[in-house]
């Protein structure tokens, strides 16, 4: 939000990801990818009103004409006891913004849909976890438990980690297709690229919630060197 990335449909941030309102959520949601308006239902399911939650989105896509006032917004949490209103994160021109925000929003408000990040797991009852750090959804493949041989344990990538496995690691991804966060090449101090990659490389697979964390297990590190 400090930066005031400014709006566009076809410029990338240094991270990555795009400069408009679904390249915002998919950075928020560190999603694997850019996804758009007409994509980001397929990786959060639908939520009522009532269950919305920090870190949730509203959703309106004009799917006659995706252009035409297409849009989503973060929801930040209600301001008061009515519900009638919330604080919204979204990329819109000339540049991100926080806004309190009648419900749905401004305009087309009728056509806004809630959703929630499928990589979000439950977490106690009724409540949600942030995504990557709960257990997976139920009926989502998880990363298996068992040793893997040459898997040197996870103690290796943790942040402050400096070793060569990371090194190997990181090589592995770009030979994979998973190294676009690399600036420069993997090296043996591990960071958020490494991090950003190993997920972008899970979720690949599959997995969501815990087991897309970003930090390899042994089945990880199976798949990654088959």
């Amino acid at each position: 939000m400090a930066a005031k990335v400014p709006y566009s449909m076809t410029a990338y941030w240094s991270d990555g990801y795009r400069q408009d309102c679904s390249g915002f959520v998919s950075m928020a949601w560190k999603l694997p990818a850019n996804e758009w308006t007409g994509s980001l239902g397929t990786v959060a399911d639908r939520i009522t009103k009532e269950e919305l939650q920090p870190g949730d989105i509203l959703l309106f896509h004009n799917a006659s004409d995706p252009q035409k006032g297409s849009h989503v917004v973060i929801f930040g949490g209600w301001t008061d006891g009515t519900r009638t209103a919330y604080t919204a994160y979204e990329q819109t021109p000339p540049h991100t913004r926080k806004l309190d925000t009648p419900y749905a929003y401004w305009s087309n408000s009728a056509q806004y849909l809630p959703y929630r990040y499928k990589g979000v797991a439950a977490s106690g009852a009724g409540k949600a976890g942030a995504a990557g750090t709960g257990q997976a959804p139920p009926g989502a493949a998880g990363p298996a438990s068992h040793g893997v041989a040459g898997y040197p344990g996870r103690a290796m990538f943790r942040p402050g980690a400096d070793n060569p496995y990371v090194t190997r690691l990181g090589r592995q991804l770009v030979r994979k297709g998973f190294g676009t966060y690399y600036t420069r090449g993997p090296g043996p101090r591990w960071g958020e690229a490494d991090r950003r990659g190993v997920q972008a490389f899970q979720r690949a697979q599959g997995w969501r919630g815990g087991a897309a964390d970003g930090y390899p297990g042994p089945e990880t590190w199976r798949r990654l060197f088959s």
